[in-house]
């Protein structure tokens, strides 16, 4: 029997999933102590899609919310978490501008952080944890999990290594973005995180999109998990992470111990399912199991955004069509993991072949920087007739030709005309 920790995913991934990133600060704010004092390990609170759609949408300073909900919560970690050479923009940040996106997080109260790069640049992910160690704060490396050919049971166990060697990184975190994981394969995958993880705590974060992700949370802790994501039931579920409810209930049931009120549960359920009603946003949900959700590895927070910006095409009648084509790009394209921002950039160029009526006719810029490693060194080849396609076209010509820049902080204070980096960061990621 093991003692299991629970980190809450209701406001972060939960609303994200379900509500498009469109929780106000308001909405959580009646019930936020209720959730401090529930014994959660860590609250996930905020992340830079969040900052964006309060800006854009809600027309919110999200600093000013994150006060708010932080200073509700002082029991427990506050978590944030960022990409590691990327923050808001699909394109490539300057590293000076996630050191201080990182500190002004800090600086507003977040104490735990989840650092997370698809394709791997282990020293970005180590420069941001030292960066965040100046607070003292609890970094998890994450590892991001997607199937494919080239994502074998040795890369992933050769990234735990690479993570944990750094004295700044507190816990590995695997994180399937699709839900894909089963028995069979978590079997063979996480002795080799484990055994690479310096004894570090090993969390686990699975989008239930297929219906069997409370199962693989219950077989992994039999191979050395420790730590579970989950949300109360109306925030959890279909793109969300397993229900709080029913993890802690087995976890009781198989005779594992944890350290939750459960009577907490209940009136926080109850709010966020009233609010997400009176809001018109999704609750409740479940899934159903799919293969071509195993195919395309659309990830939970991205399956409702897909889903809007079809419909306002009219275009939710080829959903499967474009599901479909996401498959065949993500393959063509070496089989980048399906997070951000390649699951965006996988799932646009997919809609784009689509609509444009011949593949490969428009081309994001984002996906010629990928093409050219401006983000790092693919998992595996780009099919060389789509590359040499991508990097021949004239807009791939310009774009590869001009890396990132990689300007000084004084740099970007001066581009935007202010010295309050709170400020700054609103100015340079949400233009």
């Amino acid at each position: 029997m093991a003692h299991i920790e629970l980190l809450d995913e209701t406001m972060r991934d939960g609303q994200q999933a379900l509500w498009g990133m469109r929780m106000q600060a308001g909405m959580a704010l009646p019930v936020a102590p209720l959730v401090d004092r529930t014994g959660y390990r860590v609250i996930d609170l905020s992340g830079s899609s969040m900052f964006e759609v309060q800006i854009r949408h809600c027309q919110e300073n999200p600093w000013e919310g994150l006060d708010l909900l932080t200073n509700a919560m002082p029991r427990t970690p506050i978590r944030a978490g960022m990409r590691s050479n990327a923050s808001v923009t699909f394109g490539v940040t300057p590293d000076a501008l996630m050191d201080a996106w990182m500190r002004q997080l800090n600086v507003h109260g977040c104490r735990s952080f989840w650092i997370y790069d698809v394709l791997f640049n282990i020293d970005k992910t180590h420069r941001l944890a030292k960066v965040a160690k100046e607070f003292g704060s609890e970094v998890a490396g994450a590892i991001m999990f997607t199937l494919s050919p080239v994502h074998t049971d040795e890369y992933y166990a050769d990234k735990a290594a690479k993570l944990s060697e750094c004295p700044d990184i507190d816990t590995i975190l695997l994180y399937d973005t699709a839900g894909v994981l089963e028995k069979e394969r978590m079997q063979t995958l996480l002795p080799g995180i484990v055994a690479n993880s310096r004894g570090k705590p090993i969390e686990f974060h699975s989008n239930n999109l297929l219906g069997q992700s409370g199962k693989a949370y219950l077989d992994a802790i039999d191979l050395g998990v420790t730590v579970l994501h989950t949300a109360v039931r109306p925030m959890a579920n279909g793109p969300s992470v397993p229900s709080t409810e029913i993890i802690v209930r087995n976890l009781e049931l198989l005779g594992h111990t944890h350290d939750l009120d459960t009577s907490l549960l209940p009136p926080v359920a109850e709010h966020f399912e009233k609010v997400g009603k009176s809001a018109g946003f999704l609750v409740n949900q479940f899934a159903e199991y799919d293969v071509l959700s195993i195919q395309h590895q659309v990830p939970g927070g991205m399956v409702g955004t897909l889903k809007a910006q079809l419909a306002q095409q009219d275009m939710s009648h080829r959903l499967d069509e474009v599901l479909t084509e996401t498959a065949v790009v993500r393959k063509e394209l070496g089989y980048p993991g399906m997070a951000t921002p390649f699951s965006q950039l996988v799932g646009t160029q997919a809609v784009l072949n689509i609509v444009s009526g011949e593949r490969y006719s428009v081309i994001p810029d984002e996906v010629i920087q990928y093409a050219a490693k401006f983000y790092g060194e693919p998992a595996g080849p780009i099919d060389p007739n789509i590359l040499d396609r991508i990097l021949s076209s004239p807009r791939g010509k310009e774009v590869s030709s001009t890396p990132p820049p990689q300007p000084s902080i004084e740099d970007l204070r001066k581009q935007y005309g202010t010295d309050d980096d709170d400020e700054l960061i609103l100015r340079a990621l949400v233009p």
